[in-house]
């Protein structure tokens, strides 16, 4: 960071953000916000050159199946086993006031 975190700041960035803080929150962020920074700072600082990039610690693998297509059931056979059949659908009472 280019300035120290000051209450000062803090409460800026509160209004910026249209956060309405009183003076005890501004105090409590401001210290929070100071660990948190120099936490960042030391990461910033690791040498990390030789890392190789990752997007997950554990090496995963596709775990799934291929897509093959296999038997279906024909629609007369379904639709001869449903309550209510017109025009080749289910046909289900109406809901929400509709009328049929």
């Amino acid at each position: 960071m280019n300035q120290p975190l000051s209450q000062d700041l803090v409460a800026h960035i509160a209004s910026l953000a249209r956060i309405d803080l009183s003076q005890e929150e501004i105090t409590h962020f401001t210290e929070h916000l100071e660990k948190i920074l120099d936490h960042v700072s030391q990461l910033e600082s690791l040498d990390l050159d030789s890392v190789e990039a990752m997007s997950h610690p554990y090496p995963l693998s596709n775990v799934l199946r291929d897509d093959v297509a296999g038997a279906t059931v024909e629609p007369q056979e379904v639709l001869a086993q449903a309550p209510d059949v017109a025009d080749g659908q289910f046909r289900v009472p109406p809901i929400l006031g509709e009328s049929s």
